[in-house]
Formats: structure tokens, C-alpha cells, sequence
């Protein structure tokens, strides 16, 4: 009978769980999902702000990839331009749940110089004139320029001013795809994920300056002008030795007059410096302990009257969200954008990476390196032909030097009229 009952608790458990995962899994949504297949075009705005200077995004899978279907993307496909493209969605709010956004990047190009971010916008946004002023919400993805900038954006508007994270997160800089994801939850914690690992974790008052200090130093507080903070004294004691005052350079004793010198002509000899090796250097008095000494002087700090611990409850909720874009500037094109998802739900978002990206990145990976091997022995091949042609072409001069000269010839004798 006991076992029966133990069962029977052990199955009422198991439905619990399993409605309320079922619960969660119905309340957690997917406000924006795109994979740029047929049509992709259709949802997306080109901004027409920059004229002539303004990029084309193309459709492409790449120069290599794990599937040529799953992996098409919009490729930045014009060198030096400005790129600004956005898509539009049903307004949500992230006041009261998490906020996810992930996409997958690829720098097939090796990039130099340019932006794989996106921005996420409230719904005043007008999509036909995007530009780098253009307010925003969120600002979240991988930034290259050169060997100093290579590094994670995770840039969040507070009160009309763009706030930067104070953390350095260094993101790929590889040819091959990569899946990056920010999960902002409802209690200021973040995680940035690359390929759905942690890059990097805090809190948004800890690693943001959302928000002025809570202390500042007192402005009416000023160190005593008689507080010591020298923690030694020259000793009164001390006395500089009678014999501690030498020069620094002497005549150098060994040198001697040049037999052809000239008074009249040369001037006065003299004989050159050398260090005087008894030379002490500077004398400074032993230092003691100075009993006067009171520590380092601490600024006191009090209460800072501009902030307000209240203010820290809406950083980073927005009451409304409805647009997504790229806004980047590319000295060398080639990026491709892919799979882009943005939820309330971390679990969602982890699956999509799993089967967009994780499921190829092997493949692509693989076609890379088999390109690069057969443009390796391309390569050798045609050195070696090179090589070839050269031993030939030395031949050919060696059989030139070895030939024998023409024999000149000998001169006809004259001829004779006859008697």
C-alpha cells in the first residue's frame, strides 16, 4: 500500500511539472524571427538617407557554407558604402520580461574595418531615412577596426543618452559564422553568449553609468593644513660626510700632451674628462620613521543629492519596441547576417542558434578548409611550373654559351690577270 502511494504522488509530480512547462513554454513568445529566404526583401526597408554613399545587401550563402539553403543571408556586397536596412514587427514591451535578441554573423570577407551590430528601435523610427542618428532602444553586436577594435557593442538608451558597457568583451574575428545572443533580464542581470557560450555576465547599475554615484566626496570637507601624510622624514641625525663631496668628472691622469701640438696654433691643451670613480653622487639625509605621520587623508564623502535609487528600475525596460536594423558603415563588404530572433524566452533562442547555426558551422568549416587546401596546391603547382619554366629557360642559355663560335673565314686570295 505504501508503494502504491509513493507512485501515485511520484505521477501527480510528474503531470505538475509537465503543465507547468507546458504553462511557460504557451506564455514565452518570439516577437521577430527571420531567416531570409523567398521574399525577405518584402519585409525589409532600404533607408535612402545616404544617397549615392548607401550600400546593397544581396542574398548569399557565402563563398563556403554547411548548407547552401539554411545559410543564405544578406551580404554586405559594395565596398566603402553605409548600410541601413530594418524590419518591422508587432510592438512589445520588456518592462515585465526578458529581452533576447540573437543573430549569426559571418566575415567571410576578413573583415578590416566595419560594424556587425543590430539596433533595436521604438516604432517612431522612419525606416526610409535610418541613419547613424537615429534614436534607439538597444544596440547589440560585434565592432572591428584594425587590431584596436575588436569587441561586443551593448549599448542601451537611458533618459536620451546612449550608455556604452564599461566591460571589454572581444568578439570573433575569424571568416567563419558566429552566433551572438544578449539575454537582459527582468532583474538587471545580462549575459552576452557567442556560439551559445558565455562571453560575459553582470548587471546593468554594476557595469553601465546609467546612473550618478550614490557617494560623492564632500565639497565643504578640507584636509587640515597641519595633517602629515609623509610617512618618513629625513633623519636630523644624519650629517653629510666630510669627504663626500667629490666631482662628478676629472681629468683624466693618464693622458698626456701630443707631441705635435701646437700652443700658438691649437690653443691650451687640455686633458680630456673621465668619470671620477670616487664620485659619490648626491647625498640625501637616511630616512626614519616620522612620528608625526597621521595616514593617508580620506576625502569624507556623503549622500549624492542627484541620485534617486528609483531611477534604476526602468534602465533598460522599454515600453515599446517594433523595429530592428542594420545601420553600419563596411570599408571591405562581405558580411552575411542571418537568423535573427528576438524573444523572451533564453530557451527559445538557444534552440534556434542549435538548429540554424550549430547544425552547419561544422560543414562550413569543413568547405573552407577544403577550398584553402585545393587553393594550396594550386598554388604549389603553379610555383613549381614556374620553377620549371626557369630551369628551362637556364637551360637554354647554358646550350647557347656551350655552341661553338663560327670559324671565320679565311681570306680569298687575290686573283691574277693573265700574262
Amino acid at each position: 500500500l505504501i508503494h502504491f502511494y509513493k507512485r501515485l504522488l511520484i505521477n501527480k509530480a510528474m503531470k505538475v511539472l509537465l503543465i507547468c512547462a507546458l504553462f511557460g513554454a504557451a506564455l514565452s513568445e518570439v516577437y521577430f524571427e527571420e531567416k531570409f529566404g523567398a521574399g525577405w526583401e518584402d519585409r525589409w526597408v532600404q533607408s535612402t538617407h545616404k544617397g549615392a554613399d548607401a550600400g546593397k545587401f544581396v542574398l548569399s550563402a557565402g563563398k563556403f557554407y554547411g548548407d547552401a539553403e539554411l545559410d543564405q543571408g544578406i551580404q554586405t556586397s559594395q565596398d566603402a558604402k553605409f548600410y541601413a536596412l530594418s524590419a518591422e514587427f508587432k510592438p512589445f514591451s520588456n518592462v515585465d520580461k526578458p529581452l533576447v535578441i540573437q543573430f549569426t554573423v559571418k566575415h567571410e570577407q576578413n573583415i578590416d574595418c566595419g560594424g556587425g551590430y543590430v539596433k533595436l528601435f521604438d516604432c517612431k523610427l522612419d525606416a526610409t531615412d535610418m541613419n547613424g542618428d537615429s534614436p534607439y532602444n538597444v544596440m547589440f553586436g560585434p565592432d572591428i577596426c584594425g587590431p584596436g577594435t575588436k569587441k561586443v557593442h551593448v549599448i542601451f538608451e537611458h533618459k536620451g543618452k546612449n550608455h556604452l558597457i564599461k566591460k571589454d568583451i572581444r568578439c570573433k574575428d575569424d571568416v567563419f559564422t558566429h552566433l551572438y545572443t544578449l539575454i537582459l533580464n527582468t532583474d538587471g542581470s545580462f549575459e552576452v553568449l557567442i556560439d551559445n557560450e558565455k562571453a560575459e555576465s553582470g548587471t546593468l547599475t554594476d557595469d553601465w553609468d546609467f546612473l550618478p554615484p550614490k557617494k560623492i566626496k564632500d565639497p565643504e570637507a578640507k584636509k587640515p593644513a597641519d595633517w602629515v601624510d609623509a610617512a618618513k622624514m629625513d633623519d636630523p641625525e644624519d650629517a653629510k660626510p666630510e669627504d663626500w663631496e667629490k666631482p662628478e668628472h676629472i681629468a683624466d691622469p693618464d693622458a698626456t700632451k701630443p707631441e705635435d701640438w701646437d700652443d700658438e696654433m691649437d690653443g691650451e691643451w687640455e686633458p680630456p674628462m673621465i668619470d671620477n670613480p670616487e664620485y659619490k653622487g648626491e647625498w640625501k639625509p637616511r630616512q626614519i620613521d616620522n612620528p608625526e605621520y597621521k595616514g593617508a587623508w580620506v576625502h569624507p564623502e556623503i549622500d549624492n543629492p542627484e541620485y534617486n535609487e528609483a531611477d534604476a528600475e526602468g534602465i533598460a525596460k522599454y515600453e515599446e519596441n517594433c523595429k530592428i536594423g542594420f545601420d553600419l558603415w563596411q570599408v571591405k563588404s562581405g558580411t552575411i547576417f542571418d537568423n535573427v530572433i528576438i524573444t523572451d524566452d533564453p530557451a527559445a533562442a538557444k534552440k534556434a542558434g542549435e538548429d540554424l547555426w550549430a547544425a552547419t558551422k561544422d560543414a562550413e568549416k569543413k568547405m573552407k578548409d577544403e577550398q584553402d587546401e585545393e587553393e594550396r596546391k594550386k598554388a604549389d603547382e603553379e610555383a613549381k611550373k614556374d620553377e620549371d619554366d626557369e630551369d628551362a629557360d637556364d637551360l637554354d642559355a647554358d646550350e647557347e654559351d656551350d655552341l661553338p663560335e663560327d670559324e671565320e673565314d679565311e681570306p680569298e686570295e687575290p686573283e691574277h690577270d693573265e700574262l
